[in-house]
């Protein structure tokens, strides 16, 4: 099976209707995506295909047709990319486990919404839980996100 991941094609042995997750994790050894639920019901295995956040436990890889990018695919050579930045400096993680999955649906919310209103953040949140509890911090790195981007011009 032909897949591009983070800019980079690869080819894999799997099964097509093993779920995409264990394909990236097991397969290509790409360890951002993480297992919670495995009922696309917790948004820690978030990726994007073709920019759409999708819960990757629960998509066979037979079915993904587009470019996957995962948590390890928005750092480039210049460094984190503004989401990731606004993440840190909102200190939005505690344990850190969902923290992939949220940082990627965040990432698709502010491509399509580039200043996205508090409904906005709330409903393209709505399906990546965090256990911690940290989502005032969470609106606030996404809001910090959206200025940033502004200034930047992206």
């Amino acid at each position: 099976m032909h897949l591009t991941v983070n800019g980079n094609a690869i080819d894999i042995d799997a099964d097509p209707e093993m779920p995409l997750l264990w394909a990236l994790r097991d397969l290509a050894g790409i360890l951002g995506p993480k297992f919670g639920c495995g009922i696309a019901a917790c948004g820690a295995c978030t990726v994007l295909v073709d920019g759409v956040p999708v819960r990757s436990c629960s998509l066979p890889v037979g079915a993904v047709e587009g470019a996957v990018t995962t948590i390890e695919g928005l750092t480039t050579d210049e460094g984190l990319s503004v989401v990731q930045k606004a993440w840190i400096e909102e200190q939005v993680p505690q344990c850190g486990y969902c923290q992939a999955g949220q940082i990627m649906s965040a990432h698709a919310l502010l491509e399509e919404i580039p200043d996205p209103s508090d409904a906005d953040i709330d409903n393209a949140m709505a399906g990546n839980l965090c256990r911690c509890g940290t989502y005032p911090r969470i609106r606030a790195a996404i809001k910090r996100a959206a200025v940033e981007k502004a200034r930047m011009g992206a």
